[in-house]
């Protein structure tokens, strides 16, 4: 590796190290109760493996793999000591916050706060008017079907 990405790789595996974990578990319980046989009825109407995933698997589990971003995110957003024992002299976001909190607090600590919270809002609204949109496009497709 080259010595100037050695510190990205050092970071991303000490957080990949504590996060990945949850979203494990997370994973394990949305596909433990996950129904298959939604997929072999895609399957017995003629949808092929990638079809099927695509409009069938996916829908199902993409909340939960929203969620998981999510709690990725926050997780690893207040991790100070493990970024503090590999980043070396690169600073990371918790480092830069710890070290705005050391001395006298700055406005742009609330600054980074609200763009951080506002961030994430965005994320949660955007998946949800995603999922409001294709909710929508289904019910006018099977009405269009229908004849209704």
């Amino acid at each position: 590796l080259d010595v100037s990405t050695a510190w990205y790789t050092s970071g991303l595996g000490a957080q990949l190290t504590w996060t990945l974990p949850f979203a494990l578990l997370i994973t394990l319980a949305v596909f433990n109760r996950f129904n298959r046989s939604y997929e072999e009825a895609a399957r017995d109407l003629g949808a092929s493996d990638v079809g099927a995933f695509r409009h069938v698997v996916l829908p199902i589990i993409l909340p939960s793999l929203i969620g998981v971003g999510l709690l990725g995110f926050t997780l690893s957003y207040d991790e100070f000591s493990r970024s503090l024992l590999v980043m070396g002299e690169k600073n990371t976001l918790p480092l830069e916050i710890y070290g705005m909190t050391t001395n006298v607090t700055s406005p742009a600590l609330y600054a980074l706060g609200t763009l951080t919270t506002g961030f994430s809002f965005a994320v949660i609204a955007l998946a949800l008017g995603l999922g409001l949109w294709i909710q929508r496009r289904r019910t006018r497709a099977k009405q269009a079907a229908s004849g209704v």
